[in-house]
């Protein structure tokens, strides 16, 4: 009889890491959403993060020092350019960053790739994660929802931050929920604020349903759409 107690070279085998990228405007609170993951989930899934900053690595400090993750398992990127083009034009130093991580820490079960703070047009590319977080707050205005964008309305899942500030701050939660629910046509939106677990919760609760559905096969990574046209300091430039 076989020794039913040694795995199959099939359940053994090795799955591909989930990749999950979270990007969203400077000051959305992303670091903080990403500390509150691996606080909530690094006991019962294996995770590493990369960050995105242009000339620091302030991002990946900032998560070494909360101490939410060995710090080997916290890699800085410097992009050096405008945040999003290591996120979607040229992605090689991210690749280059999860891809070591994957083979350092293995078996992974989810690796988080932080963007460095862009504006409503940033996304990744669907070469680099496999879904994406898109993070707006409250303190942006409660209308920026509306004013939409390829990460506010086709992200896998959109997070309106930091809803605690709401009363001193002048902006309706419930109201911007709504906003960004019409504007999504109904993918998910998820009021978050890091004060109130409940909220972070459910957050929790959705990156298990898309690890559950990767492992299962179930996962199709979606393209979010190009940037829109924009310009840096006057100088205009698509992608």
């Amino acid at each position: 009889m076989p020794d039913t107690t040694t795995p199959t070279p099939a359940a053994t085998a090795h799955r591909r890491t989930l990749r999950l990228g979270v990007a969203g405007p400077v000051g959305t609170g992303k670091s903080s959403l990403i500390a509150t993951l691996c606080r909530d989930l690094s006991d019962e899934l294996a995770m590493a993060v990369v960050t995105n900053d242009i000339y620091t690595d302030e991002d990946a400090r900032f998560l070494r020092s909360a101490g939410v993750l060995e710090e080997e398992r916290i890699r800085a990127v410097e992009t050096g350019a405008c945040p999003h083009t290591a996120i979607r034009d040229d992605t090689t130093a991210n690749l280059d960053a999860v891809e070591d991580l994957e083979e350092r820490f293995a078996p992974l079960d989810l690796v988080l790739v932080e963007s460095g703070g862009d504006n409503l047009t940033a996304t990744f590319s669907p070469a680099l994660v496999d879904a994406q977080i898109f993070c707006l707050d409250v303190a942006g205005g409660g209308d920026v929802a509306r004013k939409g964008g390829p990460g506010i309305a086709r992200a896998d899942v959109l997070v309106v931050n930091k809803a605690d500030l709401a009363p001193h701050v002048g902006v309706d939660v419930e109201r911007m929920v709504a906003d960004a629910e019409k504007a999504r046509d109904g993918r998910p939106v998820l009021a978050a604020s890091r004060t109130d677990a409940s909220t972070t919760a459910r957050l929790d609760d959705w990156v298990r349903g898309v690890l559950t559905d990767h492992r299962d096969g179930r996962h199709t990574p979606r393209d979010p759409g190009p940037m829109a046209p924009h310009s840096h300091n006057g100088a205009g430039h698509s992608h």
